[in-house]
């Protein structure tokens, strides 16, 4: 591939609902373009972006692709992305470095949940966008629907380039809005002109009259000239359409099917007219030499400085840091120093990715894609730059995963390549996590919802040949008590020549201080116990508190006070006293009116106004307990809750279907309160033996 100027480059990102026809879309475009000879099919498995095995056998996007193509002399890098909300990850990254958004919409299904997501990050990072309406082939298609859907939900800036032409129920062309021009389709990528139908113009008039009014809003001048009736030049109407699409003042509507690649051909036109380069946005980092801002903004003539937006840590590909390029330009065996890692490594070739194939270039210029090989110590988000000046950027803003579940290696002797497995995932994927819960003896595997660990699990056996099993994970329960008692703990033991012999008598009762095990104190009078065994009684309470005696859970808010006792002048030691400290809490705590703590989270969930009653009625089920409802300015309301976070095991897959995937949620520990009586009874019993053991 020839190498581009900032000027010469576009970089689009490709969002929509999932099954809305991104990955077939990206297909077409590679077709019409040339950069394949045969157009690929989901399907079949042999499309440029779903390379990865576990796409082809799911028939869905799992991860982002960069698919250069040419078009006019201008190099196109499309971001094809996963549609399925627990991918969002792979989403988030690749808006981070686009420059522009393409918002596929399906003809047949209108504006969906994900077409709304989609608008959102496009505001969120204020990217100018086009929205793409596909399979206008199939039956039942409806422009005017999808059309009408996405005026009621996003407003004056839909603006309708594009209207479709049907003959006998078939699509066969299209009105172009802006040239006032009908156009038949002879094959993929080539009409010809063709008169207008009668039962367009009615149509055309509303979408010519919307374009105009946008057209004159781009000064008081044209505002003058629209008044009095006065006729736009094509010249006129296509240079305030760019200021307008560039800015984010309207949102071109273009149509087409990727299934038969019809429309491809408008949309690469679109996306060189009309969407900005790299050279036309702003970027800014921070110059660590002398802590200024470092104005990069894509210019060629700058020092070199790019970000890592993504990794691709694939054993049959390799590992590519996917990189876009800042300031200044990339090339063959240039030293690159990473601030982040603090390290300088030389890079012998640059790439661009075609999919899952590299293509050696000759340079990479500011604002453009691509990809360095097997950088050593460089993650997702590092910058990279010159030892001389170095640069950071903000990392990408990625969402965190609040889905968990326990794994466990399926067989023994596994967990090493598990974990070095599990880290090339992590890499790919900045929404995945594997935790070590120490507590309650378990690893957690953390990710956006059900399906990506499934893909986890799926893509740990097919890659790295290792099996992990998924189960429900254990809550770190606490005990403590609610009552105050007075016990003696003896221990006496004879076995010829020196025994051993300890008491003592103690007060337990509630601290008042959740957040600590236990507080000791000694209000012994006389001698009774010599003040060198004091330290051995701490230690055998320090030892009790780790595992209660009433579910083996770690015991919180107990004071235990050492009131009297007695001692043997040769048999008494700091063992002895120790383990009759342990017999005297054992005792006193399962007197002392003990109960379970379970965690309680503060959980934040975001949904549109009509969902309210549905997940506050979920809550109240969930014995969580609503604490307030506040607007966010978008039609959603927050609900805040205190909820037990046992409860919210599985709560992404419940909160997705009662809220279509509308909803999002949030949560943070707040305390342990005291568990329900039958919660209680439950875990007491599932737990008997693992009291017993601690008796052992």
């Amino acid at each position: 591939m020839n190498v581009y100027t900032t000027s010469k480059v576009r970089n689009v990102v490709l969002l929509g609902h999932g099954g809305c026809g991104k990955t077939t879309l990206t297909e077409a475009m590679a077709y019409v373009s040339g950069l394949v000879n045969r157009q690929g099919r989901v399907e079949d498995g042999n499309t440029v972006s779903d390379y990865d095995k576990e796409e082809t056998k799911r028939l869905f996007s799992i991860h982002t692709s960069v698919i250069p193509m040419e078009w006019e002399n201008t190099k196109i890098n499309i971001l094809d992305t996963p549609g399925y909300f627990d991918f969002v990850g792979e989403v988030e990254e690749a808006v981070s470095v686009a420059d522009a958004a393409i918002i596929v919409v399906s003809g047949k299904n209108g504006v969906e949940v994900g077409t709304i997501k989609a608008w959102e990050l496009c505001e969120k990072y204020n990217l100018p966008r086009m929205m793409f309406v596909t399979d206008m082939d199939l039956d039942h298609a409806s422009f005017r629907q999808a059309l009408q859907d996405m005026n009621e939900t996003f407003g004056k800036k839909i603006a309708p380039f594009h209207l479709p032409i049907r003959e006998n129920e078939k699509f066969v062309g299209f009105v172009n809005v802006v040239k006032m021009e009908g156009r038949r389709f002879i094959d993929v990528t080539k009409y010809e002109d063709f008169a207008i139908p009668d039962y367009s113009m009615e149509n055309l008039k509303i979408a010519r009259e919307t374009l105009l009014e946008a057209v004159a809003e781009t000064s008081e001048e044209y505002m003058e000239r629209y008044f009095a009736g006065e006729e736009f030049t094509a010249d006129e109407i296509l240079g305030s359409i760019r200021a307008h699409v560039r800015d984010g003042g309207m949102v071109p509507v273009l149509i087409g099917s990727g299934l038969t690649g019809i429309g491809a051909r408008m949309l690469l036109q679109g996306i060189v007219h009309y969407l900005p380069s790299p050279a036309e946005r702003t970027i800014a980092g921070l110059d660590l030499r002398t802590n200024d801002i470092f104005q990069a903004d894509y210019k060629e003539d700058k020092t070199f400085s790019a970000k890592i937006f993504k990794t691709i840590a694939d054993p049959f590909i390799g590992r590519y840091s996917l990189i876009k390029v800042c300031s200044g330009v990339l090339k063959p065996d240039a030293l690159i120093y990473n601030y982040d890692k603090d390290t300088e490594e030389k890079i012998s070739k640059v790439y661009i990715m075609q999919g899952k194939t590299p293509v050696e270039v000759k340079e990479l210029h500011a604002g453009d894609i691509g990809a360095v090989a097997k950088l050593s110590n460089s993650v997702t988000g590092d910058t990279l730059s010159t030892k001389a000046k170095p640069i950071t950027y903000g990392r990408p803003d990625i969402s965190t995963p609040y889905n968990y579940m326990r794994y466990k290696a399926k067989n023994k002797g596994d967990e090493d390549k598990i974990s070095g497995a599990l880290a090339k995932l992590m890499d790919e994927d900045l929404t995945l996590k594997a935790v070590n819960d120490a507590e309650n003896r378990q690893t957690l595997l953390y990710g956006i919802g059900d399906q990506q660990l499934e893909v986890a699990v799926s893509m740990l056996l097919n890659r790295y040949k290792v099996e992990i099993e998924l189960s429900r994970p254990k809550v770190a329960f606490r005990e403590t008590i609610r009552g105050k008692v007075r016990v003696q703990g003896k221990h006496k033991k004879q076995s010829g020549g020196h025994g051993q012999y300890g008491d003592v008598h103690m007060e337990f009762e509630p601290s008042g201080d959740l957040e600590k095990p236990y507080i000791f104190e000694e209000k012994v009078f006389g001698g009774a116990v010599p003040k060198n065994f004091f330290p051995a009684v701490e230690k055998g309470i320090q030892e009790s508190v780790l595992s209660g005696p009433l579910a083996a859970y770690p015991v919180v808010g107990v004071k235990a006070t050492l009131v009297d006792g007695s001692y043997h002048p040769v048999d008494s030691s700091e063992m002895a006293f120790k383990t009759a400290a342990r017999l005297a809490f054992k005792k006193g705590f399962l007197e002392a009116k003990p109960v379970l703590l379970e965690p309680i989270v503060s959980l934040k969930v975001t949904v549109p106004d009509k969902y309210t009653g549905d997940i506050m009625g979920d809550l109240n089920k969930r014995r969580g307990r609503v604490l307030g409802m506040n607007p966010d300015h978008k039609g959603n309301q927050i609900i805040e809750a205190d909820v037990p976070m046992a409860e919210i095991i599985g709560y992404s897959t419940d909160l997705r279907s009662m809220t279509g995937g509308m909803g999002d949620y949030s949560y943070t520990f707040s305390r342990y309160e005291q568990a329900p009586a039958d919660v209680q009874e439950k875990e007491i019993k599932e737990r008997a033996s693992k009291v017993e053991k601690i008796d052992e």
